[in-house]
């Protein structure tokens, strides 16, 4: 099955530092009080419970008793069936109206969300699992932006903990000859279009939605990265690979794998 591509959700248009003293673009959201409220609705095949259940036991076993954070925590939609398993979970999220729904569908006290970039924002204590799930690594548009998520989330995890990335495979095989557009989803209730700059590594993905009879309409560039990428940024973080699959089943990771779930390992 072909991985789900990541929503219009960020634009960098300004600069901060980061808790390492360089600066880098932050994020502007797109992630408006629609898309919250029609989250499920726009994705539905990342609720489906084959992916959603599997994918929480996948964390729960690394997360133990706990405490885990969530980059991208979004309304909720892994966080909260962790957090009912007795698993104490953090979040970061640049959305406010995806963390209004997320309260609104009644998180426990126990989880708790700061508002910000999970490139750069900071929050107290030390986890022992950190996860940045379906393909969100790509909104950081630039490779110092991502090469910061890395140092942030090793920065947060207690010696020995783990970092966890969902991310799909550049689709860049399946382009003909000569072109740069891949069509990755088309229903009828949903287009997905992703047209790749191949020097600046940077994919557009564009999508048209028919919700309640009204064509709704998003694109955002995406910073495509391969795995072997993201393991060097790991090393530069301080942690090493300790598993890779193709998806929360375990199936194992081949040249035809279509997207990868990743695990390293900060030293105890």
């Amino acid at each position: 099955m072909a991985p789900t591509r990541p929503a219009p959700l960020a634009r960098r248009c300004c600069v901060a530092e980061s808790r390492f003293g360089r600066l880098i673009a932050v994020a502007e959201t797109h992630f408006d009080e629609w898309i919250a409220r029609n989250y499920s609705r726009l994705w539905p095949e990342i609720f489906h419970p084959d992916v959603l259940e599997q994918a929480v036991e996948f964390l729960a076993e690394l997360a133990a008793t706990g405490p885990a954070l969530e980059f991208a925590i979004g309304t909720g939609r892994v966080a909260l069936p962790l957090a009912r398993r007795g698993i104490h979970v953090s979040g970061i999220e640049l959305s406010g109206a995806m963390v209004d729904e997320l309260r609104r569908q009644g998180a426990p006290p126990g989880v708790g969300v700061s508002v910000g970039d999970f490139a750069t924002e900071s929050i107290d204590g030390s986890f022992k699992l950190v996860y940045l799930l379906r393909n969100t690594i790509t909104n950081l548009s630039s490779q110092e932006e991502q090469v910061a998520a890395f140092g942030n989330a090793a920065a947060h995890l207690e010696p020995g903990g783990c970092f966890v990335v969902e991310n799909y495979i550049p689709e860049i095989q399946r382009l003909p000859p000569g072109e740069t557009r891949h069509v990755f989803v088309a229903t009828s209730d949903h287009v997905g279009v992703e047209d790749y700059d191949l020097a600046a590594q940077i994919a557009v993905s564009s999508h048209w939605w028919l919700i309640d009879g009204q064509l709704k309409t998003f694109a955002s560039p995406h910073r495509y990265v391969w795995p072997s990428e993201l393991d060097l940024m790991a090393k530069m973080a301080g942690m090493t690979l300790r598993e890779r699959w193709a998806d929360w089943h375990r199936a194992p990771f081949t040249a035809a794998s279509r997207s990868h779930v990743s695990v390293w390992q900060k030293a105890a």
